[in-house]
């Protein structure tokens, strides 16, 4: 089994590539979505986000508020770090857990979907690592129609991230995604076709 790490900054075309090679046959797991389950199943986690960031987080159904915790979190650099402190750890077995029941299927390639894939220090899971990238432009206007926020809610949440170059340096394969869709589609078919070559 191949263990594809694909990461990227927000609104650099992840999801985008994802789903491009979820149509290739691909098995994608996806690490918002995982964090997501421990956050409303793990009552541990849910107790410690609670202590960290208070009763303004929980909405009136009982359950975390996440758009009021991103609201919190992307604004204050420390705070994202308390959440990610307490999320991480989680979220790390959560996958690992995932990738050995696939491997015992017998997938072929599994795509780990994961914006913090470097700086959570995942890369330990993965065979390769594939890095999405676009110009801030391009990023700025795809995060804006995508969360509908505004110039300065979307660069708060793209300056908390990993800088664009720091990530290429862990790339083994860099992904251009400021193209016309039907291009992209077309880049990751080649790559898929060039892990199949390489015996996958």
């Amino acid at each position: 089994m191949k263990v594809i790490g694909l990461t990227g900054g927000i609104g650099s075309g992840k999801s985008t590539v994802s789903g491009f090679l979820a149509e290739l046959g691909a098995v994608i797991i996806d690490a918002d979505k995982v964090g997501h389950e421990v956050l409303s199943t793990s009552s541990q986690v849910r107790r410690e986000v609670l202590a960290t960031f208070g009763w303004q987080i929980i909405a009136p159904s009982g359950k975390v508020n996440r758009k009021k915790l991103a609201e919190i979190v992307f604004q204050d650099p420390q705070s994202l770090s308390q959440l990610n402190q307490i999320m991480h750890p989680r979220m790390y077995d959560t996958v690992k857990a995932q990738l050995e029941e696939y491997r015992k299927q017998g997938a072929g390639v599994v795509v780990l979907e994961a914006p913090l894939l470097i700086e959570a220090n995942w890369t330990s899971l993965v065979d390769e690592v594939w890095v999405t990238v676009a110009s801030e432009a391009t990023v700025l206007q795809r995060v804006k129609e995508k969360f509908g926020l505004s110039e300065s809610e979307c660069l708060a949440r793209m300056h908390c991230q990993l800088p664009s170059d720091e990530r290429v340096k862990h790339a083994d394969v860099i992904i251009d995604t400021d193209c016309a869709l039907g291009e992209l589609k077309a880049k990751v078919k080649e790559l898929w076709q060039g892990l199949h070559a390489r015996g996958v």
